[in-house]
């Protein structure tokens, strides 16, 4: 079962959108207008559908800001297929596009591998607020822009977003990250946090937050 947003300002579509897919177990969240959407939430779904011509804004604009954030996949429901349009799409971020009028079982087949794909390769990636980590590289990207970090102070980083919101005390951090029989101390931990933080700052930013008298988080 997937979570999935729908925005489209024909309600009607909506309704179809909801019960077709539905049937497939997913839950189905539908808004009529990008002016509604919390952005807070977006981030809590697995795959998104949105309708390219909306009042007052456009699909293409809105999944162009909201790309570095979201990870989602991002299918484009458009009545618009010029080669122009499609190149226009697929630049602001779109995964894929269903062509309107669809037939539902185009929709659910979609959707199904989308979600298929994403189950295989969310593992490798984790996105939070601009910032990419590649599991598989063991490199942090912050807004497409990499930030060199050492192997160290990459597991401190990739241990705290992993588990975002909680507080550790630098022998936890110590434990869990580099295990019970490291020779370094809660002190190297501190360092690393203090060259991190050297490191994010120059970005203009600081997600490692000092909870004092217990340990840091990942805010």
């Amino acid at each position: 079962m997937a979570n999935i947003l729908a925005i489209d300002d024909d309600n009607e579509i909506l309704e179809i959108i909801r019960n077709s897919l539905k049937k497939d177990n997913h839950k189905v969240d539908t808004l009529n207008s990008l002016e509604d959407i919390d952005m807070k939430n977006i981030l809590t779904y697995d795959l998104i559908l949105l309708d390219v011509m909306m009042p007052k804004a456009d699909g293409f604009t809105f999944c162009k800001d909201i790309r570095n954030n979201v990870d989602c996949p991002i299918i484009f429901i458009t009545a618009r297929t010029m080669e122009t349009d499609l190149i226009e799409g697929f630049a602001a971020g779109a995964d894929d596009y269903i062509k309107k009028p669809f037939s539902l079982s185009e929709l659910r087949s979609r959707v199904k591998a989308h979600i298929r794909r994403e189950c295989r390769e969310y593992h490798q990636r984790i996105l939070s607020e601009g910032f990419r980590f590649d599991i598989s590289e063991k490199q942090v990207y912050l807004h497409d822009n990499l930030i060199r970090l050492t192997k160290s102070e990459y597991e401190i980083c990739e241990f705290l977003i992993r588990n975002k919101g909680q507080v550790f005390s630098l022998e936890q951090i110590l434990e869990r990250v580099f295990g019970f029989n490291s020779e370094s101390d809660g002190s190297a931990i501190r360092e690393h946090i203090k060259n991190i933080r050297a490191k994010l700052s120059k970005k203009g930013v600081n997600p490692i937050e000092t909870v004092w008298g217990i340990g840091y988080k990942w805010n």
